[in-house]
C-alpha cells in the first residue's frame, strides 16, 4: 500500500508522513453505488482517495439530494474534515460513483499531523479551498445557467471522471443530481440527441 500511497501522495507528504499512514489507515475496495456515508451519522474516519470517483450530495428535507462536488484520486473530502473538527454528525450523503479504492485514516489523526507536518497543513487548507470552490461553481450553475446548460455541463463533468464518452445512468439519477424532474431530464436529452451531442441508448448515453 506504501506505492499506492507513494504515486498518489508522493508529491504532497513527505515519507515520514506517508509511512504514518499506511499505519493507521484501513484500506477498503468499495463497488460502484455504494453509500459511504449517510447524514446523520458521526464520522470516525477521513477517505484518502486512490482510486475512482465518490459524489457528495446534500439532502434536502423532502429527501430529495443536490450533487455539491465530486471527490477523485489524491482528494479527500472537505465536509468530512469539517465535522470531525467539531464532532458533528454528518450532514452529507457520500456514495460511490465508480469502484474506488480509499484509505480511511481515524479521524484522531488529524490535529496530530497539523502539529507535526506543513504538509498534511497544507493538504487541509487546500481541500477546503478546491471543495469551496467546487460548490461555488455548483451555485452558480444553479444560479445562472438554465436546465439545458446544467445538464450539458453535467454530461462534460461526467466525460472526464469517468475517461469515457459512455455514460451508464438512468434519468432518474441525473434528475436526482441536478435537483430536477426525470421527465425533464429525458425531454432535454432527447433534445440533445436531435441536435447531434448525444445519442441515447437502452442502458447508456453516448456522447458524440
Amino acid at each position: 500500500m506504501i506505492q499506492e500511497l507513494k504515486k498518489y501522495y508522493g508529491s504532497l507528504f513527505e515519507l515520514a508522513l506517508l509511512e504514518e499512514i499506511n499505519q493507521v489507515g484501513t484500506f477498503m475496495e468499495v463497488p460502484e453505488g455504494q453509500d459511504l456515508m449517510k447524514p446523520g451519522q458521526y464520522i470516525k474516519s477521513i477517505p484518502l482517495l486512490l482510486s475512482g470517483s465518490i459524489k457528495i450530495m446534500r439532502p434536502d428535507g423532502d429527501g430529495d439530494e443536490l450533487l455539491l462536488y465530486h471527490l477523485e484520486k489524491g482528494d479527500t473530502c472537505a465536509m468530512t474534515m469539517s465535522c470531525c473538527i467539531g464532532n458533528a454528525k454528518s450532514e452529507i450523503h457520500a456514495v460511490s460513483e465508480t469502484d474506488i479504492k480509499l484509505l480511511m485514516v481515524p479521524v484522531g489523526m488529524m490535529e496530530e499531523w497539523s502539529r507535526k507536518y506543513k504538509s498534511w497543513r497544507n493538504f487541509v487548507f487546500s481541500s477546503y479551498h478546491a471543495r469551496m470552490m467546487e460548490m461555488l461553481e455548483s451555485i452558480d450553475n444553479i444560479a445562472f445557467n438554465n436546465m439545458d446548460e446544467r445538464l450539458e455541463n453535467y454530461i462534460q463533468n461526467k466525460i472526464v471522471l469517468i475517461n469515457s464518452k459512455h455514460i451508464y445512468t438512468t434519468h432518474k439519477e441525473i434528475a436526482s443530481d441536478l435537483h430536477t424532474s426525470r421527465v425533464v431530464v429525458s425531454r432535454l436529452l432527447k433534445k440533445m440527441e436531435i441536435s447531434k451531442k448525444i445519442k441515447l441508448h437502452r442502458s447508456f448515453i453516448e456522447v458524440l
